[in-house]
């Protein structure tokens, strides 16, 4: 990879955390990581950006939705690529995201090759 990829994971369970990690910076990419939407929005109040979020639906204080549309509400970050990564698949909650501002949706379990490729296809 010619150039770091900067890359916020938002998820409230240590274990994907620690998964997205392990997966990301195996294949090059910068990585921090926040608990839930709340923590994600402090942390990117005091840092200055990413190229690209990932971030789950389901969790406490602020969910994915909210911190999509907290983000888009920003406009440092009105172009800045979302991707969801949820056990959630339904129609409606993925339309949701949408009209929030996501960019994409994955499905977890996530393989790891098809999120270095989606991250890739948004950041390029």
């Amino acid at each position: 990879m010619s150039q770091n990829i900067n890359v916020l994971t938002v998820d409230d369970s240590a274990s994907m955390r620690a998964l997205l990690k392990a997966a990301l910076t195996s294949r090059g990419y910068e990585v921090v990581q926040a608990v839930d939407g709340v923590d994600a929005l402090e942390w990117l109040d005091r840092n200055p950006g990413v190229d690209v979020i990932v971030t789950d639906i389901n969790m406490p204080r602020m969910d994915g939705f909210g911190l999509i549309e907290a983000l888009r509400g920003q406009s440092r970050f009105r172009d800045c690529p979302i991707l969801v990564l949820s056990t959630e698949s339904s129609d409606e909650k993925k339309a949701r995201a949408r009209s929030a501002g996501a960019t994409g949706w994955i499905v977890k379990p996530f393989d790891a090759d098809k999120l270095d490729s989606a991250l890739r296809r948004v950041t390029h």
